[in-house]
């Protein structure tokens, strides 16, 4: 077997390769300032810049951190440990949420309907939020929750056990996004109808959906083909393409839950980042 050649220029000025243009501005307003750590050293004056372009690097690729080329000028504690900082600190989620007010302001956003599903992960060290998955022989995994709009870009993620059933993540998934409502500044984020398939089909979850104002599009087990709502659903499933694409959320190598769903939400920032620069140039 060949090893793929790596190519990995050293950044320059504020920018780098590996991060899209303009990400960065949207991107460094919500960075935390960083801290002089105590025992000294020079690792505390690494551009954010280049650290940001390092964990991008990592998710698409895949790779462990002490596998970062040398061209980043960084060491893997420098990484890891900001990349842990500012997941704590919620970069990852308000980074998505800026990039769908941005898509939402260019009237890029159906909400119109959503669509809801979810997609088995392979767990290769374990950790918290997995379990035997009923897809895998038992094997440990987790669950990659994901909830779109009309044309599949991600509106939320969420991550749970291989074996919590897909209609657990209903409730969490729809009261997720609804708390991102910003009515002070014009934006209500609010979907009409929600599509899933038969995972999802249950009085409650319809009951409830109901309560919220929210038009109920689930396939009903034995009644409703899949094949007629595949056609509003079809969008997800491409959804669920892009995000397997990077190459650290599948498998799910993260032990803690947390580390794991910053990575997932910094996908998904970077599919609706993709799209929104695709359609606005």
């Amino acid at each position: 077997m060949t090893a793929t050649p790596v190519f990995c220029p050293v950044p320059t000025g504020t920018r780098s390769w590996i991060v899209p243009d303009g990400l960065w501005e949207v991107a460094r307003p919500l960075i935390p300032p960083s801290k002089v750590r105590r025992q000294g050293g020079g690792t505390q004056n690494t551009p954010d810049v280049t650290v940001f372009a390092a964990i991008i690097y990592v998710l698409v690729s895949g790779c462990a951190w002490r596998a970062l080329p040398p061209c980043f000028g960084i060491s893997k504690s420098t990484a890891h440990r900001r990349f842990v900082l500012w997941s704590r600190a919620g970069v990852w989620g308000r980074l998505h949420e800026a990039v769908l007010h941005r898509l939402d302001g260019a009237g890029l956003l159906d909400l119109s309907r959503a669509v809801l599903d979810s997609a088995h992960v392979r767990a290769k060290k374990g950790g918290e939020h997995t379990g035997p998955s009923p897809v895998d022989r038992g094997k440990p995994g987790s669950k990659m929750h994901v909830l779109s709009d009309a044309k599949g870009l991600p509106l939320l993620v969420g991550v749970s056990g291989g074996n919590v059933h897909d209609s657990e993540g209903l409730k969490p998934m729809v009261t997720g996004h609804h708390t991102r409502h910003d009515p002070h500044r014009g934006r209500h984020l609010k979907i009409r109808r929600l599509h899933a398939d038969k995972a999802y089909d249950n009085p409650h979850l319809r009951k409830w959906l109901r309560g919220k104002r929210i038009g109920v599009r689930i396939a009903r087990k034995g009644i409703e083909s899949s094949e007629r709502l595949g056609r509003r659903r079809w969008v997800i499933e491409r959804t669920m393409s892009w995000l397997s694409g990077y190459r650290r959320l599948s498998p799910r190598y993260e032990r803690n839950p947390r580390n794991y769903l910053a990575f997932l939400g910094l996908a998904a920032a970077l599919c609706c980042y993709k799209r929104l620069v695709r359609l606005t140039t």
